[in-house]
């Protein structure tokens, strides 16, 4: 495949799926993921610091995403529904490819302690970024970050259900469906 073809991060992604998946994450090299993807080491690392940032290519879109989502809410919207906007722009947004990839990606990261640690930077980088957004619509501190936490607790349950083999119902559908758990759970608690 000529390294000119577009589509280069994605390429990137799946190579390193498949060999992680087949080779293992410690024994795959950047310069064999570059290969796999008929990509130059060069052309890997202008997309990634490093190979385990690949398995996180979609981070940066998803804040993003959840950021605008929460900027573009009601402005009488009450945190929780910010960043339910937030949510659901995001989930809008997700394609099959992110769907089939899902699963594979779930299952490396479980399989290797360095690889929760980076999931779990990532995680807490997505909830303060969701926090700092809800923080630009004057929301308190502790209301924000408890807010976000409460958000990307619903985001996970939506995005397991819907990678989930055999489901049909569409990411928005689920991120929906999560957040009326959550709104339900917190009322019995409250």
């Amino acid at each position: 495949m000529p390294r000119w073809e577009p589509d280069a991060r994605l390429r990137l992604v799946a190579a390193a799926i498949e060999l992680f998946t087949e080779r293992g994450y410690e024994e795959t090299t950047v310069a064999e993921v570059a290969a796999r993807a008929g990509l130059t080491k060069s052309t890997f690392f202008r997309y990634f610091p490093d190979k385990k940032d690949v398995l996180a290519a979609g981070q940066e879109a998803i804040t993003r995403l959840l950021v605008m989502g929460i900027a573009s809410a009601a402005q009488d919207a009450s945190p929780l529904e910010a960043v339910a906007a937030g949510v659901v722009r995001t989930a809008e947004a997700m394609t099959e490819v992110t769907k089939e990839l899902g699963p594979r990606i779930n299952a490396l990261i479980a399989s290797n302690p360095e690889l929760q640690a980076r999931a779990q930077l990532k995680h807490a980088a997505l909830v303060r970024s969701v926090a700092e957004a809800l923080a630009a619509r004057s929301v308190s501190e502790p209301v924000a970050k408890l807010a976000a936490e409460l958000g990307m607790l619903a985001f996970a349950d939506a995005h397991a259900a819907w990678i989930t083999a055999g489901n049909r119902e569409g990411f928005a559908e689920l991120a929906r469906i999560a957040i009326d758990r959550l709104r339900e759970t917190m009322s019995q608690i409250t």
